[in-house]
C-alpha cells in the first residue's frame, strides 16, 4: 500500500465533519446488525445443506455464522470504495484512515474485531470516550487509526473547509 493524499479518503480538519458523529453511529450499527441478523437467515440455510453435504462437519459452522457473516459484511463494505456499511450510508457517515490512506478488507475487520472486543469489555462505556476526545473518535478508533465523518456534507469529501 502506498500514501494516498487523496481528501476523499483523508480526514478533514473541519470540526463540522464529525459534528453529530456518536449519535449517527448508534443508529447506524442498529441498522448494519438488523442486516446481518437478515443476512444470516439465507446464510444459515447454506451452512445447513453444506452440514449434510460434509456428513455433519458444515454443522460446526453455526456457532460462528453471526461473526463469519458480520466480518464479510464490515469487510466488503467499510474496505470497499464508499468506506461504509450501509448502515454507516444510510446515517450519512464513513469511516476514514487519518493517514490519508483507504481503509482495506484487513483494516475493516481489525476495526471490527476491536469493537467487539473493547465493547465487551466496557460495555456501553465505549461510547463514552467520543464525548471527550477530538473528532468523536472511540477507543477502537484510536487503535486503529480511524476516524468517523459525515458525508452528507459534500464539501468536506471534497476536501474543502
Amino acid at each position: 500500500m502506498s500514501y494516498n493524499p487523496n481528501p476523499l479518503y483523508a480526514a478533514p480538519e473541519d470540526w463540522r465533519a464529525y459534528s453529530g458523529v456518536l449519535s449517527r453511529r448508534v443508529f447506524a450499527f442498529i441498522l448494519d446488525y438488523i442486516i446481518i441478523a437478515l443476512l444470516c437467515i439465507p446464510a444459515a440455510v447454506v451452512v445447513f445443506f453444506l452440514g449434510i453435504v460434509t456428513f455433519g462437519l458444515g454443522f460446526f459452522l453455526f456457532p460462528a455464522l453471526y461473526v463469519i457473516v458480520a466480518g464479510i459484511y464490515f469487510g466488503l463494505g467499510v474496505g470497499g470504495p464508499l468506506q461504509a456499511s450501509l448502515g454507516m450510508r444510510a446515517m450519512g457517515i464513513a469511516i476514514v484512515r487519518v493517514d490519508g490512506r483507504q481503509m482495506d478488507f484487513f483494516m475493516a475487520i481489525a476495526h471490527l474485531a476491536l469493537f467487539w472486543i473493547l465493547n465487551s469489555v466496557l460495555t456501553p462505556l465505549i461510547l463514552l470516550v467520543g464525548l471527550f476526545t477530538e473528532r468523536s473518535r472511540l477507543l477502537h478508533d484510536f487503535l486503529v487509526g480511524t476516524a468517523t465523518i459525515r458525508t452528507d456534507l459534500t464539501t468536506f469529501r471534497q476536501g474543502t473547509k
